[in-house]
């Protein structure tokens, strides 16, 4: 009789023998089930969905999902390690070459909503479900990457308060208002489109936004003469 232990363990090293091997067809089926988990914790939420539920939407059992992750935290875990880290680094390698240009900060802030947003649209759903989930409750900050990531998120919010600083400074944002709340009000603004703005589902597109958002932020942000 094979007990649930021996059976866990047999699972777990085959998972590994497989992972350290990385066959092109473990790798291919691998990011299938990434991509799905992930269109499944968009539509019900890390709590409600369960490895069932994915199982099911792939047309698979919940078994074979063991034989990629352990656990549904692994695999949640897994979408922002495998993905999210490098948008990151592509977010702050444009934003820092952004904020190095000879721009004035109402141009730098144009081309920093629209990168964000089109960062979006190109690695969706992957950042939305950074957004969406609380990473906190998930303890997704307290690993090594998980805390890379909140330093890359801070570096580049603090690249957007540069900018907003530098538009109060040059005399063309306003100085009655805080940096802080505007900076607080700008990412307000471009993270809850993830409640609404899904890639190739809607008639507004990420492009169509930006250029919404922009008109809103700035001609508010703009100061008078």
């Amino acid at each position: 009789m094979i007990t649930s232990t021996a059976a866990n363990s047999g699972m777990s090293r085959r998972r590994r023998s497989a992972q350290n091997g990385s066959s092109p067809n473990y790798q291919a089926k691998r990011q299938e089930l990434l991509l799905t988990a992930a269109a499944i914790f968009g539509e019900k939420g890390f709590e409600a969905t369960t490895l069932n539920d994915i199982a099911e939407r792939l047309g698979t059992d919940r078994a074979s999902i063991y034989y990629y992750f352990a656990s549904k935290t692994e695999l949640f875990q897994a979408l922002f390690h495998d993905i999210l880290v490098g948008v990151l680094d592509e977010n702050i390698a444009f934003a820092e070459e952004i904020i190095g240009s000879d721009e004035d900060a109402i141009g730098k802030l144009r081309r920093l909503i629209e990168q964000q947003m089109n960062s979006y649209e190109r690695n969706y759903p992957y950042v939305y479900l950074y957004i969406q989930e609380d990473m906190a409750q998930l303890q997704l900050d307290t690993t090594s990457w998980g805390k890379e990531m909140a330093r890359k998120t801070k570096r580049f919010e603090a690249i957007v308060l540069d900018t907003l600083q530098q538009g109060v400074d040059e005399g063309t944002l306003r100085s009655e208002v805080p940096v802080q709340l505007m900076a607080k009000s700008l990412f307000g603004m471009i993270n809850w489109t993830h409640r609404w703005l899904t890639p190739g589902m809607r008639k507004v597109d990420a492009k169509q936004t930006s250029e919404a958002f922009c008109a809103l932020f700035l001609e508010g942000a703009r100061l008078r003469e």
